[in-house]
């Protein structure tokens, strides 16, 4: 969130409308399950997971703590192991390489397109080896990656097909909802996404069912039946709590959805025709949920590299707009993977970490605030 003296501040995020109106709901549940005395995992948990596996279309949907525990067991029930290669994009969070680094492998980068910022599928065949187990998609800004490339490069190669969709809940490709379209999918509910819960919590979906299996009892100590412990797992289980919330909003989701793509068109509109913004491109036969608005500030004049874009982010945040930048540095120059694999350039990623900055966006933003955030830019 944004701080400003300013009358009128207009943050990245405002979740004060939603749960203003979803209270009565929100609160009778969590009153449900605090007089249940079950507060892990348990049949709140169980009924969420048969919701949202009805509303995505699939057959298996697994709780668990967070977006980065879901990673990190479906990597291990897709029979990861230490020394294989993972593919996947520079351009994202870092916990989409950490997942695979936490268990032994190692991320392998590829360059993103310049236009969605998905990764290119046409960098992942170059980097196929013995050693490459499976490739990771991210689904960024709530966009959907190129699923039917990536998955015909995965099914040459013998490769598994891990889908983040940490951001983009609800997101489409082709007609059919993002999550379902590999071997096995991760998700986040952290607080800001587009389908959040009110703390951590995570997801895992697939159609197979002995991966299903397997993700279940990694997620409990690597266990089907307490004590009989089988395998080295984890403690990620989702607290019922979270599930009870997110059990009120799931049912809004699309309306929230909509109302993110009318933001974004607004956005689109206002924007077409100040100059140096590249507002965010919707790639054909996909259903983008906006996540984020994301646009590139062109550089200007002599200024380079991330000079044009960070000036513009700290005038807004310091008029009060919550401007900010997803994500900086590319994950291969960070400090945890610098030594390994800073030294290779992507220059798609290098460059989209120097001119990208998100614009508030939220279902209930108004037309009046977006005016007075595109309005601030202009200035």
């Amino acid at each position: 969130m944004t701080t400003s003296t300013t009358p009128n501040p207009i943050p990245i995020l405002d979740l004060s409308g939603e749960i203003a109106a979803l209270w009565p709901q929100i609160s009778a549940n969590v009153e449900r399950v605090l007089k249940s005395g079950q507060f892990i995992l348990g049949p709140e948990v169980a009924a969420f997971e048969n919701e949202v596996a009805a509303y995505l279309g699939v057959k298996h949907a697994i709780g668990c703590n967070s977006g980065t525990d879901a990673l990190v067991i479906s990597l291990r029930a897709l029979g990861i192991k230490p020394g294989d290669e993972i593919i996947t994009s520079p351009f994202s969070f870092v916990a989409t390489a950490g997942a695979i680094s936490i268990i032994g492998a190692r991320p392998v980068f590829v360059d993103i397109e310049p236009d969605t910022f998905n990764i290119d599928p046409h960098a992942i065949e170059a980097k196929v080896n013995d050693k490459t187990k499976a490739i990771i998609p991210v689904h960024l800004f709530g966009q959907a990656a190129d699923m039917d490339s990536i998955n015909a490069i995965a099914v040459t190669h013998n490769l598994k097909v891990v889908e983040d969709v940490a951001q983009a809940f609800g997101g489409t490709y082709k007609g059919a909802k993002v999550g379902t379209l590999g071997d096995i999918a991760a998700w986040s509910f952290f607080p800001t996404k587009n389908l959040g819960a009110y703390g951590d919590a995570g997801l895992i979906t697939t159609d197979d069912d002995q991966l299903a299996d397997l993700a279940r009892m990694l997620r409990v100590h690597g266990s089907k039946k307490r004590y009989h412990n089988e395998l080295d797992g984890y403690n990620s289980r989702l607290d019922a709590l979270q599930a009870a919330i997110l059990r009120v909003k799931l049912p809004y989701i699309d309306q929230w959805n909509a109302q993110r793509r009318a933001a974004a068109d607004r956005y689109d509109a206002l924007l077409k025709d100040v100059p140096g913004i590249v507002t965010p491109c919707r790639a054909p036969e996909v259903e983008h949920v906006f996540h984020q608005y994301t646009v590139r500030v062109k550089p200007t004049g002599a200024e380079g590299g991330a000079a044009a874009r960070d000036a513009m982010v700290a005038k807004l945040n310091a008029g009060g707009i919550g401007a900010m930048v997803y994500y900086p540095i590319p994950i291969n120059r960070l400090p945890v993977y610098a030594k390994t694999h800073g030294g290779t350039a992507y220059p798609h990623s290098d460059q989209t970490c120097d001119q990208v900055m998100s614009l508030p966006m939220w279902p209930g933003i108004s037309e009046e605030q977006q005016r007075a955030v595109v309005g601030a830019i202009r200035a």
